[in-house]
């Protein structure tokens, strides 16, 4: 990465003002925000030299610990190379004298692939208005493209890796429908030893920030003293994204929207399926074998992969 460093101009049109940045000597034309979180934005950006579009994450950083896990993120998208993963095109951190915020230490600026489909959320909440189910096979096909980004960060060599915050707004999808899995902020060591009650509140109150509430496995809702959590959470995860591609939303996005308890729902592991529904039983089966409340019965990726693949199998026999 060269040392241009990373400057901000505002250029004054006639109707309106554009914001450009410049990114280690690439300028940007700011279009429009597609995104905003508790600690970042997503822009969609243009190149002004090439005209392609890109997606720029800002985070906003307010202390050291901040610039940590900012930069953890950033190591995350180097060092992981699999095709349903995002990459990262280019990143800068700028310093304190750079900022226009007084509260802030720092700022980074990702430069990420613009995917115009949209996320997997974005897709099934358009399908959702006329009830325009996906079939077997193709809530599948992508089923089996994300347990194999999770496979890859769960195998990760020398330290295996979990993605904790694996939810619908977190995979991008390719023109062909091919998901991107995205947002490696929350990823994190996949075996955590929790010894003692000082752990366990400090990873449950990570997990409360970091872990999208209706996808969130059970034992982060309420960590217990002494326990190791693993790379099982993204699997109850993945359960509620295969529901989700099934019905629109996770089945706690449910209970949610009722105003109900989800941190009750997601102990109680009951899930309710719609009276008529295109899916067979199979389908249902998988997800229940995702969404096993206690993590040591619940299985690990190669199984579900497996299950999945079986699923298929039926789905392409009677086909």
């Amino acid at each position: 990465m060269n040392t241009l460093g990373l400057s901000m101009i505002l250029k004054m049109g006639c109707i309106c003002t554009k914001e450009h940045l410049e990114i280690n000597g690439k300028r940007y034309t700011v279009l429009e925000r597609l995104g905003e979180g508790g600690f970042s934005c997503v822009d969609l950006v243009e190149n002004t030299s090439n005209k392609k579009k890109y997606a720029v994450k800002r985070i906003v950083c307010h202390s050291a610990d901040d610039e940590k896990i900012t930069m953890d993120e950033i190591r995350y998208y180097t060092k992981l190379k699999h095709p349903n993963i995002i990459k990262l095109v280019d990143f800068y951190f700028t310093n304190s004298k750079e900022q226009t915020d007084p509260h802030a230490t720092s700022e980074a600026f990702l430069v990420l692939p613009y995917y115009k489909r949209g996320t997997l959320h974005d897709y099934l909440t358009l399908r959702s208005f006329n009830r325009n189910y996906l079939n077997e096979k193709d809530v599948l096909r992508i089923f089996l493209d994300v347990c194999d980004a999770i496979k890859y960060l769960h195998d990760f060599a020398p330290d295996p890796i979990a993605h904790r915050d694996l939810k619908t707004a977190n995979i991008c999808l390719t023109e062909q429908t091919d998901p991107i899995l995205m947002d490696l902020g929350s990823c994190a060591a996949a075996k955590v030893q929790v010894c003692g009650a000082q752990d366990a509140q400090k990873l449950q109150d990570l997990a409360a920030e970091r872990c999208s509430m209706t996808y969130r496995a059970p034992e982060l809702f309420h960590v217990e003293s002494y326990c190791i959590i693993d790379q099982r959470v993204d699997i109850w995860s993945l359960g509620c994204v295969l529901y989700a591609m099934m019905y629109f939303k996770s089945p706690f996005d449910i209970v949610y929207e009722k105003g109900d308890s989800v941190n009750l729902a997601a102990l109680s592991g009951t899930v309710s399926y719609p009276g008529e529904t295109p899916f067979c039983e199979d389908m249902h089966e998988l997800v229940r074998f995702c969404l096993k409340v206690d993590p040591s019965q619940r299985p690990f990726i190669d199984a579900v992969i497996e299950k999945a693949k079986e699923a298929m199998n039926k789905i392409e026999i009677v086909v």
